[in-house]
């Protein structure tokens, strides 16, 4: 096989992202052939992200015996598509699935995927549009959006990840205060409740 003379438009892309210097605050993802940039959560999406990360992971201790565990500030790559989710859940040695360029690990591993919405009709077509699609083309099995601007504060749950469809075949919403429990996976058993979202927003 012989090699390109010329890089392909993803691979410039990749390059490009990989060369980036942010300011303090700040995160880089690749989303559908583009570079987004945006800023770190305030603190009510960190309050519910910290809440997750929390819960998660104890039930992960207590029902997985440490074999998984949830990440966060931390990329997975697909395809020359880069992300930085709120909360993830892999393997808790997860050096075999570190991408070639050591930049993230491949979606391969990445049992259950969370994002927690921030305000701003920009970040909220991220997580409710784009980030749905890019996940369900690299067939992450769960996908847990959490979102206080979806009405009075919603839980959204995908599975059934569909490629070549980049859309899932089962996605159950629930409304703040209605218990959610992830279906499969290592996180199978998980419950996101209002202990983790807060109340309904007035």
């Amino acid at each position: 096989m012989t090699t390109p003379l010329f890089p392909t438009p993803d691979q410039v892309l990749w390059q490009a992202w990989q060369a980036m210097e942010l300011p303090e605050g700040y995160r880089a993802e690749i989303i559908e052939g583009a570079i987004e940039v945006w800023p770190i959560g305030a603190f009510p999406h960190a309050r519910i992200a910290n809440r997750l990360w929390e819960a998660l992971g104890h039930f992960l201790r207590e029902a997985q015996d440490g074999a998984h565990v949830v990440w966060n500030a931390m990329t997975v790559t697909h395809d020359h598509s880069a992300w930085i989710p709120d909360g993830f859940v892999a393997p808790e040695g997860l050096e075999p699935y570190v991408d070639e360029d050591d930049v993230g690990v491949d979606a391969s591993a990445v049992g259950a995927v969370f994002e927690v919405v921030s305000p701003g009709k920009r970040n909220q077509d991220r997580d409710r549009v784009k980030k749905r699609r890019e996940y369900a083309r690299a067939g992450i099995p769960v996908y847990v959006l959490i979102d206080d601007y979806d009405g009075q504060g919603a839980v959204t749950l995908f599975t059934g990840p569909r490629p070549d469809k980049a859309d899932w075949e089962d996605i159950h919403r629930v409304p703040y205060g209605t218990d959610v429990t992830i279906p499969e996976g290592p996180a199978k058993g998980f419950v996101i409740d209002e202990a983790i979202t807060g109340p309904k927003r007035s």
